[in-house]
């Protein structure tokens, strides 16, 4: 028998790590449940290890890994559940992305349930911003696997500012499209109509954060209205040579 607390920890990590592929950051946790320190974490955690339903792996930061899920709580109810215990969905005064015509282009290929073409827009710098996306006509093949409901695409990330969130340089990633994304999602950020970046997304007050995941980068501050929203980080793709 779990906790109430225990079974909110247990199941927003576990649509964390469903919709990002890497455990969420004792600071969103924190914030998911609304606690006051991070000690609470640390203890909810432990006893969630105790009893078998999490496991943390040796000598890497931020790895969590569900064993199991209570019983009553299905794939379905995992997901409802986490939802309803997440931060509040945060929508910053965006507008949509120029994709959507583009967007047509993401087409399943012969093999339906292996893979899907995704268009491929550039490099998308994870240290500073670089120009706005533009859309040279390629695709990159992803697992079908990776992907939900609602239009895709992909990115090459350069720079490794997002290095600590598990993004390194060289990586593809796959972005939901979308204008609005909840507070501490990373997120593909369009500013002031000319770069593009891929930061984590924050509301301080009346104004939009984007973060680095890496401490030798400073968070910028803008105001909501020199923000828009491009999309939503739902997977990546590494190669290895």
């Amino acid at each position: 028998m779990l906790t109430r607390k225990q079974h909110e920890l247990l199941t927003f990590i576990d649509k964390h790590l469903r919709q990002t592929g890497f455990s969420p950051s004792f600071e969103e946790m924190k914030e998911a449940l609304n606690l006051k320190s991070k000690s609470g974490i640390h203890r909810l955690i432990t006893a969630l290890e105790e009893r078998g339903f999490l496991k943390r792996r040796a000598h890497r930061a931020r790895a969590l890994e569900v064993i199991r899920l209570p019983e009553s709580l299905s794939p379905k109810t995992a997901s409802a559940s986490a939802a309803s215990t997440a931060t509040p969905a945060f929508a910053p005064n965006v507008i949509r992305g120029n994709f959507a015509q583009n967007l047509a282009g993401a087409v399943r290929t012969a093999n339906d349930a292996a893979a899907v073409q995704l268009p491929l827009y550039g490099r998308i710098a994870a240290g500073l911003p670089i120009e706005a996306l533009r859309d040279g006509g390629e695709s990159v093949e992803v697992p079908a696997a990776l992907l939900g409901g609602g239009e895709h695409y992909a990115l090459e990330v350069a720079g490794d500012s997002m290095e600590q969130a598990g993004i390194l340089d060289g990586d593809t990633v796959i972005i939901r499209r979308g204008d609005t994304a909840e507070n501490g999602a990373i997120v593909v950020a369009l500013v002031d109509e000319g770069e593009v970046t891929l930061k984590r997304l924050r509301r301080r007050g009346n104004s939009i954060a984007l973060e680095a995941a890496n401490p030798r980068y400073e968070t910028r501050i803008f105001g909501p209205d020199r923000v828009r929203v491009q999309g939503k980080l739902v997977g990546l793709v590494r190669r290895y040579n």
